[in-house]
């Protein structure tokens, strides 16, 4: 009878594990203190930059246009996708905190699988947008109506929510009878299944299917909008016209490139470069997680002309007062 209720305890234990240990960067630990700073400098930017994007867009009337609702919803996002991740990092590298809770490891994972599916549904979106006021100027309003940003915004959030949210159980379903310990600085899907003892045949289907369904198809549509938005440029007689299209592009084309590039590139180095050092694998998954919510801010402050009116109004106003 005692072995029977030590063996029932164990299969509980394992079926609920209390916490996992996130390792941080393997082989850098001696630098884990600086690599902490240009990390927590970034992690700030994004914060200030997106905080102070959503500002302008919600007090500046003239910033009331489907493609700045896109913008802020971007920029909440990315909000989401930097606090998932940077803080516990930083709680890592400089206060050695590497334990993190069952419940806290899948509700990181799903804030960051949720964050990157929702990032590229947004793009798609704002290709859209620029799509319908290039090829259909006289139509924009009629066409993007609140109405219709609302079923997009909706229709983006629950397509996200609904793929994601599976990760979750497909994770709870496995026991972890043996190691805990994550050789990364935050909890992902796949990285947290491996460490079952289980089949995870479903999980790792599952995690192939998802970014088919989402962001290759979401890249797909982008390129088709791209192609024929610039088809319809480069029919336009004005080269001053042709110009104007295609630098209302431009911030958008910018910040598609930062976030899809390193994307792929981290996922053929997983995928293929087994001779890639596990520390630089590790390094760039952070800072593709990092750097773009720090720069989407800057490069729409930098392109937009809109926004950088109000930006600099906002600043010269304050210091007059």
């Amino acid at each position: 009878m005692p072995s029977s209720t030590s063996e029932t305890m164990y299969n509980l234990s394992c079926y609920n594990p209390d916490s996992f240990v996130l390792v941080g960067i393997p082989g850098l630990e001696k630098f884990h203190i600086w690599i902490g700073i240009p990390f927590c400098i970034i992690y700030v930017v994004a914060i200030v930059g997106n905080c102070i994007l959503l500002y302008l867009i919600a007090v500046e009337q003239s910033l009331h246009e489907p493609m700045f609702y896109f913008l802020s919803m971007l920029a909440t996002t990315d909000l989401i996708l930097s606090t998932a991740t940077v803080p516990k990092l930083l709680s890592n590298v400089w206060l050695e905190t590497k334990e993190i809770t069952i419940s806290g490891c899948l509700t990181q994972m799903f804030f960051l699988h949720f964050s990157f599916v929702v990032d590229s549904a947004i793009l798609l979106a704002m290709a859209f947008d620029r799509y319908v006021a290039i090829c259909f100027p006289l139509r924009y309003t009629t066409i993007l109506t609140p109405q219709v940003i609302i079923k997009l915004v909706l229709s983006i959030v629950v397509r996200s929510f609904s793929v994601i949210l599976p990760d979750v159980f497909l994770l709870k379903r496995l026991p972890f009878c043996g190691t805990r310990i994550i050789p990364h600085t935050y909890c992902e899907h796949i990285g947290v299944a491996r460490l079952s003892s289980a089949d995870i045949s479903i999980n790792i289907w599952y995690g192939f299917a998802v970014p088919l369904m989402t962001v290759i198809s979401d890249v797909i549509f982008i390129a088709v909008s791209y192609t024929v938005i610039l088809r319809a440029v480069f029919q336009l007689s004005s080269r001053g016209a042709r110009q104007k299209a295609l630098s209302t592009c431009g911030s958008h084309v910018c910040v598609i490139l930062m976030f899809y590039t390193p994307a792929f590139f981290s996922t053929l180095a997983h995928r293929f470069g087994h001779s890639v050092p596990r520390h630089v694998l590790i390094l760039f998954a952070n800072l593709y997680v990092a750097i773009p919510p720090a720069l989407n801010p800057i490069v729409y402050g930098v392109k937009t002309k809109q926004i950088q009116e109000k930006f600099i109004l906002l600043f010269s106003f304050k210091e007059i007062q």
